[in-house]
């Protein structure tokens, strides 16, 4: 079991996974600090999807290459997500895994191929909206076990 410490998000410390969304004017037009979408591949799907918690314990990380996927929680709760950044094979780079807190008030929106295990949370269920395509789940939906691959699982672990 490796301890992986979660940091705060910023824009800057997630930019090689994705993107960071905050609130924006009312109005403001569209610029490089919006979600930059690619959801041209099928038909998009935006839900609200309830998560009971399990710990923050993993040793299983997915990734879609066919779109980009954006996560929230409502109601303003923190949660966690653990990320590696695009690879060519079949496995990420794992010493690039890294964990973040991300707060309620943003969303992230994942680049094509990020790997991600989460989200994470310590309520007892988190709901949250999701934008990713119809058939993510079906066909666009690679998992590595990375106690296989490379002989370990994570704990997240926060200050």
């Amino acid at each position: 079991m490796e301890r992986l410490p979660a940091q705060p998000i910023t824009r800057e410390n997630f930019q090689p996974y994705g993107q960071v969304i905050a609130a924006s004017t009312d109005g403001k037009l569209f610029d490089s600090e919006d979600a930059q979408l690619v959801l041209d591949r099928g038909t998009p799907r935006f839900y609200i999807m309830r998560l009971h918690s399990k710990g923050r314990k993993f040793h299983n990380i997915t990734r879609h290459v066919q779109c980009t996927q954006c996560l929230g929680s409502l109601e303003g709760k923190e949660w966690l997500l653990a990320v590696a950044p695009p690879s060519p094979g079949s496995q990420p780079d794992l010493d690039k895994i890294a964990a973040f807190q991300i707060p309620g008030d943003c969303f992230i929106k994942l680049n094509l191929g990020t790997w991600h295990a989460g989200p994470y949370f310590d309520a007892d269920f988190v709901d949250f909206y999701n934008l990713e395509l119809s058939d993510t789940n079906l066909n666009d939906h690679e998992t590595c076990n990375l106690l296989e691959a490379y002989g370990v699982e994570f704990a997240i672990a926060t200050p």
